[in-house]
């Protein structure tokens, strides 16, 4: 169960805070309720939370700036909650952090588990590895003990799920990994039309790693079947 785990519920409805956190606080996780970004901003800077699950569309500050503003400082799981209407703002909100989204009118079921995905694999960020613990291939190295990322010495940001991309992609130098695995691998669920998410996923890393997004040195694109970590020459 969750009873170690807050996450921040945040969305101007009422409503659909309380039927939610109802939901979560079920599962055995802790609750906190935001009505606006801005309110969810004041939260987050006196209190420990561990996923924020954020609507898109809000008064004083929405979800997509509420999401940039977050970023600057915490790099905690960030689920975006949008009507099929606001898919545009969605692929903003990837590329700006969020890690995952889901649809309005979503199944219960479906929400409790992106949550409890998005949480395993923060919380596994968190924990050593008694495998390789530094993973090099040219400039880029990613060291798994301190979840660190640099390329040619320069230390790298990346959220929870950008790291989780990049470290199956370096455990496997050369292995093309088609969008479905790596869905399935990252985000630990299931995957159902996944294209999106993990392409913006992929850019924000490569934005983050190469030199050249345009032309890049180590995150490949191999047409037609999905990525992988070119070898270091």
């Amino acid at each position: 169960m969750g009873l170690e785990h807050t996450v921040l519920v945040v969305d101007d409805d009422r409503e659909i805070v309380e039927s939610v956190s109802i939901l979560l606080t079920g599962e055995g996780y802790k609750v906190l309720k935001a009505y606006d970004g801005a309110q969810a901003m004041e939260l987050l800077m006196n209190n420990e939370v561990h996923l924020i699950l954020m609507d898109v569309m809000m008064p004083r500050l929405d979800g997509i700036h509420a999401t940039l503003k977050i970023r600057e400082k915490k790099n905690i799981p960030i689920i975006l909650v949008s009507a099929k209407s606001e898919d545009n703002d969605v692929i903003i909100g990837l590329n700006i952090g969020a890690d995952d989204y889901i649809t309005k009118p979503y199944n219960p079921l479906e929400l409790i588990a992106r949550v409890k995905s998005q949480l395993r694999r923060y919380t596994l960020l968190g924990q050593h590895t008694v495998r390789e613990t530094v993973l090099k291939n040219g400039g880029l190295e990613l060291d798994t003990a301190a979840k660190a990322v640099t390329v040619d010495g320069e230390d790298i940001k990346l959220t929870p799920i950008e790291y989780g991309i990049l470290e199956l992609l370096m455990r496997h130098p050369g292995q093309v990994f088609s969008i479905d695995q790596i869905y399935e691998q990252v985000w630990n669920e299931p995957s159902y039309s996944p294209e999106n998410t993990v392409a913006v996923h992929i850019r924000r890393i490569r934005e983050k790693i190469e030199i050249n997004p345009k032309e890049p040195k180590y995150l490949k694109v191999v047409w037609g079947i999905g990525y992988k970590i070119e070898k270091a020459k």
